[in-house]
């Protein structure tokens, strides 16, 4: 297939807010591709390439390029093997190797391109033609059911993959996409409930957890073979040779179990967020050792727990791993329920989740069975720029500019971000470096005062509320927004959303006329 075709379609994606019209161009490009451009295509079409980081900037990409093709002559398997030979670049020369295979893809492109594939290269894609629009695409262009698609790319954690299955497979394919100990499955995901009265009354008879600031981890053990995937399904194995030894002394043969973990100090106390990070990123460091907590289990030799309740996963859990469970009382009480809420918060965790006990797992899925309580607001948001600092954080840079997911495109492209807010607070020494150096590699454009970054790196904030704002397009700002920690373990996808702020805005009255700017 040619690229072109990809870029037409694509261009025809950002030109409607319809759904529908999206999922048709989509599926017009996927029914057109061979069985070997399925998942190169799905990468492009992602701004995911199968291989990766590319090691290549947004300066460097944009100053490619004087001459373009007038007409479309690359190609997927093109790109792709350039791709590929990008990656494998390394040792004397390698700047000089990588520039002149840039030059000869952007010569090759046209010019519009060429401006597609620097958005593909740092992984700015912004055409709506997020992972849910594709998948009905996949259904679509497959004539397959679109829950047996959703559900296979669920289980399997590959978008590409599942397309091939999808598209070249049989309905039986496709339906026999099922876990597999040892491949990553897409986690189940939480939302937000106020308080542990509301998020019972919603899920009844429910398992109240405690809720750690730590890092989600996935743990697959087949015999004595242990692999640990982090929440974006990262292979992690070599760095949690704790974990690994905790996991390999259960009762088990095979086992996916799913939970957290967390470094604690001498006293048995969780240590900051950024200690556990710290440790959980580095390829060596044991100074500091992880506990990991599990708090359920989607399969125990050769049986399936995926779609069980929430009540047989966790009686499965105290058999195999009761030492290693995370701490939790079961109950409809509400004030049993805060009483155990407290005692999260005196042992030093962020507050509880409240987990329906009839819920199957519903992998990659956020959905109203499991609910986190925490007494402050904290959300997970993409920054999108950042500002040079000046005076003492002078040569850094310092203020954020912080956006929510806008799944639906209600105040802009769809599937991309709003501005809410902007902070500088929160940032000690060691992050101002950090995010200097981070964001300096991510650069995609200018902003007042500093630079457009790719919108892939997730930032938790803490707020004391939100106010209504005609200054950004949401018509929502943060208040005394401050830096909690860098969530390195989230993708951008998973980020709160524009309606999930939105709701906690005060009911429209008069004084909605003094909203601030």
């Amino acid at each position: 297939m040619l690229f072109g075709d990809i870029e037409t379609a694509l261009a025809a994606v950002t030109q409607t807010r319809s759904r529908l019209a999206k999922v048709d161009a989509l599926a017009g490009v996927l029914r057109a591709l061979s069985p070997d451009e399925v998942v190169p295509a799905v990468g492009l079409l992602t701004a995911a390439p199968r291989q990766g980081r590319l090691g290549v900037g947004w300066r460097t990409l944009s100053s490619r390029g004087g001459t373009h093709a007038d007409t479309s002559v690359l190609t997927v398997r093109d790109i792709d093997e350039t791709f590929t030979r990008l990656t494998e670049i390394g040792g004397a020369g390698s700047a000089a190797r990588r520039t002149a295979l840039l030059d000869d893809l952007a010569e090759r492109a046209t010019a519009a391109e060429w401006q597609l594939l620097i958005r593909v290269m740092t992984g700015e894609l912004r055409t709506g033609a997020l992972e849910g629009v594709l998948l009905d695409a996949i259904a679509r262009a497959s004539d397959r059911d679109g829950a047996a698609v959703r559900r296979a790319a669920m289980l399997s954690g590959d978008l590409g993959e599942t397309a091939v299955v999808a598209l070249t497979g049989s309905v039986d394919d496709l339906a026999a996409v099922g876990l597999v100990v040892g491949r990553g499955v897409q986690p189940m995901l939480a939302s937000t409930a106020g308080s542990v009265a509301e998020a019972l009354e919603i899920a009844g008879v429910a398992s109240v957890e405690y809720k750690l600031d730590g890092a989600r981890v996935q743990v697959h053990r087949r015999g004595d073979e242990v692999r640990v995937y982090t929440r974006t399904l990262a292979d992690v194995t070599h760095r949690v040779p704790e974990i690994v030894e905790v996991v390999r002394g259960l009762p088990v043969t095979e086992v996916i179990l799913d939970g957290e973990t967390l470094s604690l100090d001498d006293d048995g106390a969780p240590r900051p967020f950024q200690d556990t990070m710290a440790r959980f990123g580095a390829e060596t460091a044991r100074e500091i050792a992880l506990r990991p907590w599990f708090f359920d289990v989607l399969h125990v030799d050769g049986r399936d727990l995926v779609d069980e309740p929430l009540s047989a996963r966790l009686a499965e859990l105290d058999r195999i791993a009761a030492p290693w469970r995370i701490p939790a009382v079961t109950t409809d009480d509400p004030e049993t329920a805060d009483d155990f809420a407290r005692s999260a918060l005196a042992a030093g965790h962020e507050g509880v989740m409240v987990k329906g006990l009839d819920a199957p797992y519903t992998a990659g899925r956020r959905g109203k069975s499991w609910l986190k309580v925490k007494p402050v607001h904290t959300f997970d948001l993409v920054v999108l720029g950042v500002e040079r600092g000046s005076g003492r954080r002078a040569g850094w840079f310092s203020n954020l500019h912080l956006g929510a997911r806008d799944p639906h495109g209600l105040f802009g492209e769809p599937g991309g971000f709003v501005m809410v807010g902007k902070t500088f607070k929160g940032l000690t020494d060691e992050l101002l470096t950090w995010q200097t150096a981070h964001f300096s590699e991510r650069e995609t454009g200018e902003v007042p005062g500093g630079i457009r970054v790719v919108p892939d790196t997730v930032v938790e904030i803490a707020i004391d509320g939100v106010q209504r704002s005609v200054r950004y397009p949401g018509g929502v700002a943060l208040r005394f927004a401050r830096v909690k920690a860098y969530r390195s373990d989230k993708r951008a996808a998973e980020a709160d959303t524009i309606d999930t702020l939105r709701a906690m805005l005060p009911a429209s009255g008069p004084d909605d006329e003094r909203m601030t700017r």
